[in-house]
């Protein structure tokens, strides 16, 4: 068996694996579809897989969004640009000198285990070159999760155009026309407050509402009054803080003409805006519940509403897919892959999932840490528990996060920033304690 580790993707989540391995002193390859590294955040991306639109800023704060040892520029703005976001990740490659370890421009067709240990991966270069197998002792997948759009079944039939946001881009295009975004996420409310300056109506349709968060509170970004501290206490008194906190900054969200969701604050991924309430109330965003029928140029709402709609654009999120393996290989239920602590998969060894989360804060140091563990692993310096311990971890926190979320595919990969943080630590410290 091969002594090296193939990583799959040079977003975000790749470009810090390949790094952390690289000063582990392991031996890798690195596999990219684009031809350069960003992933998610390189704009029109070649890999075809970039859901970035020409507004898109960040939605996490730039300090919280950074790597341990790479600081964002201090002239860069709170929440920063997608260009200004790529050109960080593009000093970071250049840094390190990580663009040499990374084959552009070649896709992972498969990844299957071998008999002998470690697994068989198919490559196929996309420019020239041949197709080829290579064996490795582990896989690390750092494919991402926003780029296999998942679409509603609506009753009916819809005769305009419709689009998944992942393909939006501006609003060129739209004027003067009848636009619905349906869904009430970041992506779906950014949207929506871009195609209102140009549309003629838009209308914002989601199943149950949003707690809408402001980008600031009392000119501070809003997940800085989120804390290491601030997270160690109950659930109630968090949500007691922070609905205190914007009562006082935005106050109540239907006297802009936002529904209040039928759910409590922090029972569903918050949605960042300090646009949308504005936008509702001077009535260029007209909030609509969930989509009844489609029919023709119409469509009708849970309240019996009706309107005509000339593009309908689906902010409607992602299916947690992995298009190398074979079908069975693994289980991925409702957009749930059952990884002790979001990374091992306990069923088959050696393979490792770095970012697969959706945390309330900022993907990129939480993906940071599950390398450097995954590093500790494959050099013999960490151990994992037992089969039976990681079952049970797992179990655990499938019922956690069905008794703190609402029911939906959304909050399968959800984590809190600094209890997910601590969790790794910790968990790497009991792994160096079972290698003794």
């Amino acid at each position: 068996m091969s002594d090296r580790v193939c990583v799959i993707g040079a977003g975000s989540s790749g470009i810090v694996t390949v790094k952390t391995l690289l000063q582990a002193g392991l031996s890798l390859d690195c596999f990219e579809m684009g031809s350069d590294i960003g992933g998610n955040w390189r704009y029109q991306n070649d890999n075809g897989r970039s859901a970035a639109y020409d507004s898109l800023h960040i939605d996490t704060s730039k300090e919280r969004m950074a790597y341990s040892d790479f600081p964002m520029p201090d002239d860069y703005p709170d929440y920063p640009h997608h260009s200004q976001v790529l050109r960080y990740f593009e000093s970071y490659a250049e840094q390190f000198d990580l663009r040499s370890q990374i084959s552009f421009r070649t896709r992972v067709d498969r990844v299957a285990a071998d008999a002998a240990g470690g697994y068989r991966v198919s490559v196929q270069p996309l420019d020239q070159g041949l197709p080829e197998e290579r064996r490795y002792r582990a896989v690390l997948v750092c494919n991402g999760h926003h780029w296999d759009c998942k679409l509603p079944d609506f009753p009916g039939h819809f005769e305009g155009q419709t689009l998944h946001s992942r393909v939006y881009r501006n609003p060129h295009g739209l004027e003067g026309q009848n636009v619905l975004v349906v869904g009430i996420g970041n992506s779906a409310v950014d949207i929506a407050c871009d195609v209102s300056r140009v549309t003629r109506r838009t209308f914002l349709s989601s199943r149950r509402s949003a707690h809408i968060i402001p980008r600031f509170i009392w000119g501070r970004p809003t997940d800085q009054w989120v804390s290491p501290l601030t997270s160690r206490l109950p659930l109630g008194i968090q949500r007691l803080f922070f609905r205190t906190l914007l009562k006082l900054s935005l106050g109540d969200q239907r006297r802009y003409g936002v529904p209040e969701p039928d759910f409590k604050l922090l029972q569903s991924h918050p949605t960042l805006s300090s646009e949308l309430p504005l936008r509702v109330a001077l009535g260029e965003v007209i909030v609509k519940p969930d989509v009844a029928e489609l029919a023709g140029r119409q469509v009708r709402f849970e309240d019996g509403t009706q309107e005509p709609v000339d593009v309908i654009i689906y902010a409607t999120g992602y299916r947690v897919s992995f298009p190398f393996f074979e079908q069975g290989f693994l289980c991925v239920r409702d957009n749930r892959l059952d990884l002790y602590g979001r990374v091992v998969d306990p069923r088959h060894p050696g393979l490792y999932f770095i970012g697969l989360i959706q945390p309330l804060g900022a993907i990129m140091p939480l993906a940071e840490l599950q390398a450097v563990w995954v590093a500790g692993l494959l050099r013999g310096e960490m151990a994992l528990p037992s089969i039976t311990e990681m079952e049970r971890w797992i179990e655990k926190d499938r019922r956690a996060l069905q008794k703190r979320y609402v029911p939906s595919t959304r909050h399968t990969l959800q984590v809190d920033f600094f209890p997910y943080r601590r969790f790794l630590l910790a968990e790497m410290r009991k792994a160096r304690r079972r290698t003794g």
